[in-house]
């Protein structure tokens, strides 16, 4: 039993979200060559697991979460994980990089080369820390000489901003600004 849970703990560490009871014994079935592993023998397993990881006192143990099951923190540390949270979300993008953004979302599929005549300065530095956050992904290649590369904001840029469609972006008629008037307005 000792050797399922050593691959139940591999399996549920390296997926990147929730694994089903019917992924983990499909794996296992498959890369310990048995017939047939139960779902039973997979839950007794993940408790067997879970008992080890709060007997030695670690600060994770496997949750079921999401239709499967994951590695997640002890609600006991939640503090110490959302400080963590906090602190790396406050690292903003620079000006550039913010101003690369918006014309990418806007003028999307788009060039570097494209986005550098609008900005009028490379783009390199503030193309790569975009697609480093993944708010901004490569969409293809132009059907232009060179075939240069296209990109075009992602689903992580949607989430963050809170829209649905690309279309939801404020226009250009929205930040329009009223011109100064003194006095009333002649009829």
């Amino acid at each position: 039993m000792d050797i399922l849970q050593h691959h139940i703990q591999a399996l549920v560490f390296c997926a990147q979200s929730p694994i089903s009871i019917e992924e983990i014994q499909r794996c296992l079935q498959e890369s310990l060559g048995m017939e047939e592993i139960l779902v039973s023998d997979v839950l007794e397993a993940v408790e067997a697991i879970n008992e080890r990881l709060q007997e030695q006192g670690f600060a994770f143990q496997i949750y079921a979460i999401g239709g499967g099951y994951q590695f997640l923190t002890k609600p006991e540390y939640q503090d110490t994980v959302s400080t963590y949270l906090k602190h790396k979300s406050k690292k903003k993008l620079s000006a550039s990089a913010l101003e690369t953004l918006a014309i990418i979302a806007y003028k999307q599929p788009i060039t570097r080369s494209q986005m550098e005549q609008i900005r009028g300065v490379g783009c390199d530095y503030a193309v790569q820390r975009l697609l480093e956050k993944e708010l901004i992904e490569i969409k293809g290649k132009a059907d232009t000489i060179g075939r240069p590369v296209l990109y075009g904001t992602s689903q992580k840029f949607m989430d963050y901003f809170g829209i649905n469609h690309i279309k939801d972006l404020p226009q250009l008629k929205d930040f329009a600004i009223e011109e100064n008037t003194i006095g009333e307005a002649a009829d």
